[in-house]
């Protein structure tokens, strides 16, 4: 009898403890899920920088290392409130550096939900980059890339992007330039302006098409707008994206892009031309490669090389101190990011 009595009261002993430690466990679970996620990524490169004819220049620095947090919740059911905080100017090949992480990158604070879509305030890759702008911001180093001629920033941006009706979405951006902006800050220094910027994206199966414009509103020497197309096709592990852009008095931008995805390893080839609306109509073009291979799922390293052709387009100080001029400049790329 007082066997049974003891091994009842250990059972219920028992049986409360693991009931204690599983409420105790999933109030932790609730709890982290609660929290903010913290990102970050580390990037180094080496890059040889050669001009025809001129000088040539071999650095290694920081291409960009970032920190950001970023959380999301549920205001009620089927709208979610969601935030976004990224800093970067790490400069992580410099230990001499007095400061870092004084760059802000992004930042923006907004709501979605599947009947209206999404709408957010803050510092956000624009409307007009996301839509048609692929090929320039695809690249690690970039120096070359030449992107399209538009001239609204990142920052100061009040966005929406529609749900998608039969594949269709359409997108919208104002960016709001007050009287008080500070110049010093990258603001337009009190010229109160409010450029703005509209998409419209339809998706497809394998198909992506996309037409932007961006009204350049105070940012621009014509203030005209720009217009952009993009066209992409999925088709399994080739990815295959052209563009145009254009702005009257300013310049024509086309573009052609390939991806083809193996295994751990992606590899890229473009090729970009810009024309100058001009006397001379003059040319600038670039042919980039990308090999870049995934060591892991927060690792990977890549090369990248750049050719870039045009009408004496490249400016460099010779060795005698002058300015000067070249129609070829190269460059070889070589890094890794570690991401988390």
């Amino acid at each position: 009898m007082k066997k049974t009595l003891l091994a009842s009261a250990i059972a219920a002993a028992t049986f409360s403890g693991s009931a204690l430690a599983m409420e105790n466990a999933s109030e932790l679970a609730a709890r982290m899920d609660s929290m903010p996620e913290v990102y970050g990524n580390i990037q180094y490169a080496i890059a040889h920088d050669n001009f025809d004819g001129g000088p040539s220049e071999l650095s290694h620095f920081d291409n960009g290392s970032t920190l950001g947090v970023k959380h999301d919740h549920e205001i009620a059911p089927g709208i979610t409130g969601f935030f976004k905080l990224e800093l970067e100017g790490l400069a992580a090949d410099d230990k001499d550096r007095e400061s870092g992480l004084e760059d802000l990158d992004e930042a923006y604070i907004g709501v979605k939900g599947d009947s209206f879509g999404q709408v957010w305030v803050g510092s956000d890759d624009s409307t007009y980059e996301r839509a048609v702008d692929e090929i320039a911001q695809y690249y690690e180093v970039a120096i070359l890339n030449i992107g399209a001629d538009y001239t609204t920033g990142e920052g100061d941006l009040v966005q929406y992007m529609s749900p998608s009706f039969g594949g269709l979405s359409l997108w919208g951006a104002v960016q709001i330039n007050g009287d008080g902006d500070d110049a010093s800050l990258g603001d337009k220094g009190g010229d109160k302006s409010y450029p703005y910027q509209l998409a419209a994206v339809y998706e497809m199966d394998a198909l992506e098409l996309a037409v932007a414009m961006d009204s350049n509103d105070g940012g621009s020497a014509s203030n005209e707008n720009t217009y952009g197309l993009r066209g992409s096709y999925n088709a399994g592990a080739l990815r295959v994206t052209g563009e145009y852009h254009t702005t009257k008095d300013a310049s024509d931008t086309y573009g052609v892009i390939g991806y083809y995805t193996m295994g751990a390893n992606q590899f890229a080839l473009s090729y970009e031309l810009n024309v100058a609306d001009d006397a001379d109509d003059t040319e600038t073009s670039t042919v980039t490669l990308q090999a870049l291979h995934n060591l892991s799922d927060h690792m990977y390293v890549y090369f990248e090389g750049y050719l870039g052709g045009g009408d004496e387009v490249y400016e460099y100080t010779d060795s005698l101190g002058n300015d000067a001029v070249t129609d070829e400049r190269s460059i070889a790329s070589v890094g890794a990011v570690y991401y988390f």
